[in-house]
């Protein structure tokens, strides 16, 4: 069970890493269609604004993608040891 469970936490990391590396991209560059670059955002908006609130844009750069992987991270060690201890 534990490790369906890691598996499981593996994958929703991995889906959300994919999800704010091609939003990254998608904002520096213009290329791709318009529905994929709006679906993106609007799935990770959610995520990142409650950031942003709290860490505004700093000259033209906006690292809250960035502190969201990170926080995604550290949120994926600690449940990856909590089901390990179980």
């Amino acid at each position: 069970m534990g490790d369906i469970l890691v598996t499981v936490i593996n994958v929703l990391y991995w889906a959300l890493f994919a999800l704010i590396l091609a939003r990254i991209v998608l904002s520096w560059v213009r290329i791709g269609s318009y529905e994929i670059r709006d679906l993106i955002f609007r799935i990770t908006d959610p995520i990142i604004e409650p950031i942003r609130r709290i860490l505004p844009p700093m000259s033209g750069l906006d690292f809250s993608p960035f502190i969201v992987l990170i926080l995604a991270q550290l949120l994926r060690v600690v449940l990856i040891d909590v089901v390990n201890r179980l």
